[in-house]
C-alpha cells in the first residue's frame, strides 16, 4: 500500500464502499473503535485493516487501483487495470469478448471472400 494521496473519485468510492459494505460501520462511526471511523477521514492511504482485508477486495477495479497486485496488466482496449491468469492474456474479461468476436467476424469474412462466396 503506499501513502499517494487518493484521488477525489477514489475517495468517494471508498466512502461509499465504507458506508454500504463495512459490518463495523454503524452509519455514525467505526462500531470497533467506538468513534469516527478513520477510513472516511483520511486520503493519505489505507488504515483499517478490517477495510484493507475484507472491505476493499469487493470493488475489484478499486482494489486493483489502490493495492496494484503482482499480476496485473492494463488492458489494451480500454486501459484499465486487471488480474490476469496467463501470460499470453492482453485485454481485461469485458473487452475479452467483443475483441474475440470482431475477429472470428474477420477471419470468417476473409474465408468467405478467398472461397469466392462474397466479392468486395
Amino acid at each position: 500500500m503506499s501513502c499517494v494521496n487518493f484521488t477525489p473519485k477514489q475517495s468517494r468510492r471508498i466512502n461509499a464502499l465504507i458506508r454500504k459494505e463495512c459490518c463495523n460501520y454503524d452509519g455514525s462511526g467505526c462500531i470497533l473503535i467506538g468513534g469516527v471511523c478513520p477510513q472516511l477521514i483520511t486520503y493519505s492511504h489505507i488504515i483499517c485493516k478490517w477495510f484493507k482485508i475484507a472491505v476493499l477486495p469487493l470493488d475489484k477495479a478499486l482494489y486493483i487501483e489502490l493495492t496494484k497486485p503482482t499480476n496485473t496488466k492494463k488492458c489494451a482496449v480500454c486501459g484499465n487495470y486487471y488480474v490476469y491468469k496467463g501470460n499470453k492474456s492482453k485485454y481485461c474479461p469485458d473487452c475479452k469478448r467483443t475483441v474475440l468476436r470482431r475477429q472470428k467476424a474477420s477471419y470468417q469474412r476473409k474465408k468467405r471472400y478467398q472461397s469466392g462466396t462474397i466479392e468486395y
